[in-house]
């Protein structure tokens, strides 16, 4: 079933594709607020990620690894964003409603006044990381993918992936480190 949906898209078929958007846009939404950090910016590069992939579904070569091809595009995606977001930043204004409630009008949701230090802290760190080192953590660590899945969504080989991967960690040690000095 899976494998006709990709069929059927690659030939155009756009009920098909909105099937394959509706089983993925979680993980790949999941995946860029894990990198990126931000919902609006998540939000932004799952768009993207979708609009790129229905552009360029000519472009894959096997069905069977439309996940490994999705999971490239969605990490190009993010890439974009954080360069997008260098060019322009938001200021993030918070203001109480009048019931008790802080409001974070960038976020336009309520504000998580009660997160702990060290959440805090772990943001600060992750943010610190490059937009590869967060993606191979969060692939690994939060989405919990295997070495061999992760290679293949990147298209490197296992071997590297488990390099960067140490790299990644070592890097986010030392960011942690650094912000609980």
């Amino acid at each position: 079933m899976e494998r006709s949906l990709v069929e059927k898209t690659r030939t155009g078929d756009r009920a098909a594709f909105d099937d394959l958007v509706r089983s993925r846009i979680d993980v790949v939404y999941g995946t860029s607020l894990a990198i990126l950090g931000d919902t609006a910016d998540a939000a932004d590069a799952t768009q993207e990620t979708f609009v790129l992939a229905w552009r360029n579904r000519g472009a894959l070569r096997d069905p069977d690894r439309f996940d490994a091809w999705l999971g490239r595009i969605n990490v190009n995606a993010c890439r974009g964003q954080l360069r997008r977001r260098g060019r322009s930043r938001v200021r993030e204004l918070r203001f109480d409603d009048g019931r008790g409630r802080t409001l974070d009008v960038a976020g336009g949701g309520p504000a998580l006044e009660d997160r702990t230090a060290d959440a805090d802290c772990f943001d600060r760190a992750f943010a610190r990381l490059s937009i590869d080192e967060r993606a191979l953590l969060v692939l690994h660590h939060l989405q919990e993918r295997p070495v061999a899945d992760i290679a293949a969504a990147l298209d490197v080989p296992e071997g590297t992936v488990k390099a960067r991967l140490h790299r990644a960690r070592a890097a986010l040690e030392s960011a942690l480190a650094k912000e609980s000095r």
